[in-house]
């Protein structure tokens, strides 16, 4: 009996815990977790690789404050609409309606003040209010009626379109004249320098738009949610989110930024024209990709979208100065594209 016990006091001293063995991570392994961790990090990469590539080949004049700055220029409706194309995409959706609604709340601004006679102060509100109803009724198109985002998108993206062509009847508004009735309309389009660097409010606006975004999909309930339905919709709704709320909520939200990059756009050229942007959407998606944001869902970061938007205005900057066919910059843009989903789906076996 005493050996049983003794054996007993024995068993309840050693230590139970179960050995447990790890191989060690190669290099490259190591390397893909990083990653996996910060999905920013490879647009980030490439941008500052692209920007070293166009130093050496164009020289000096590509590496100037104005040349940078005329980047964020450039990029800065892309940008802004790409913020809005995220929301969605962190989603596992997608818009296609983007740009259209961008292009009708601006036309719906300019006939504020010119056809119905609004304040300039009022036309602004009614077009984002037009830009909040379409993304709405996306949203609610897609969260109540289950519909898919690419099929919804695509037939509302037609539908703006047209009723933007209808209602403006393809006239464009003239610079002249919105800079003598309404320059409000024109605010972003406004510039101020710093040094050699020449900024717009549009670009302050894009940077601090993106801030702002990024702060809440990482620091609030909200942007957590987000994640949470775009990685998987049925264990977030079981742990207590309200997904279809939400959808209907991030939808809403992306109409709502299209119709404030609209205004922008007006400032960017100075005229209320009925068929700018029209590519849009694409180019907001190619930021978008370019920028490591998964078209999965529930993974990527806002500011990888911005690196993105940077990357196409580094290229298409850089290839011109460098004297070179237009063309190279769409092919090379193809290639990105493509490369950066073949990254994503090799970052994404981390966790399988």
């Amino acid at each position: 009996m005493s050996g049983v016990q003794d054996f007993e006091k024995s068993l309840a001293r050693s230590d139970n815990t179960v050995a447990s063995f790890e191989p060690p991570r190669s290099p490259l392994k190591a390397f893909q977790h990083k990653l996996h961790g910060s999905p920013a990090a490879v647009p980030l990469i490439v941008l500052v690789l692209s920007l070293g590539l166009f130093a050496v080949l164009v020289g000096g004049k590509f590496f100037t404050a104005f040349s940078l700055t005329l980047i964020l220029q450039q990029v800065a409706i892309v940008g802004i609409v790409g913020v809005a194309q995220t929301l969605v995409i962190l989603t596992a959706g997608i818009d296609l309606s983007v740009g259209a609604i961008m292009v009708l709340s601006s036309v719906v601004m300019g006939a504020g003040v010119f056809r119905l006679g609004l304040p300039p102060e009022l036309a602004v509100a009614l077009g984002l209010v037009v830009g909040l109803a379409c993304g709405v009724l996306n949203g609610l198109l897609i969260a109540k009626m289950k519909l898919p985002p690419f099929i919804v998108t695509l037939g509302t993206w037609q539908i703006i379109l047209a009723t933007n062509f209808l209602y403006s009847a393809n006239e464009t508004v003239r610079a002249q004249d919105i800079e003598q009735t309404a320059p409000l309309l024109q605010f972003f389009g406004q510039s101020f320098r710093i040094g050699g660097a020449v900024f717009t409010f549009g670009v302050v606006a894009m940077v601090l738009l993106v801030l702002v975004m990024w702060y809440v999909l990482n620091h609030t309930a909200w942007g957590r949610h987000l994640y949470a339905v775009g990685d998987d919709p049925d264990a977030a709704e079981l742990s207590g989110v309200q997904v279809d709320k939400l959808l209907v909520t991030v939808y809403g939200l992306s109409g709502l930024i299209c119709a404030f990059a609209g205004w922008a756009l007006i400032g960017r050229l100075g005229s209320v024209s009925p068929t700018a942007g029209q590519f849009a959407n694409i180019e907001s998606i190619t930021a978008v990709v370019i920028g490591g944001i998964s078209l999965f869902g529930g993974r990527g970061s806002i500011l990888g979208m911005m690196f993105g938007a940077l990357i196409v205005g580094v290229f298409s900057l850089g290839l011109r100065l460098v004297g070179t066919d237009p063309q190279w910059t769409y092919l090379l843009i193809g290639v990105l594209i493509i490369g950066a989903v073949a990254i994503d789906q090799w970052i994404r076996k981390v966790s399988t």
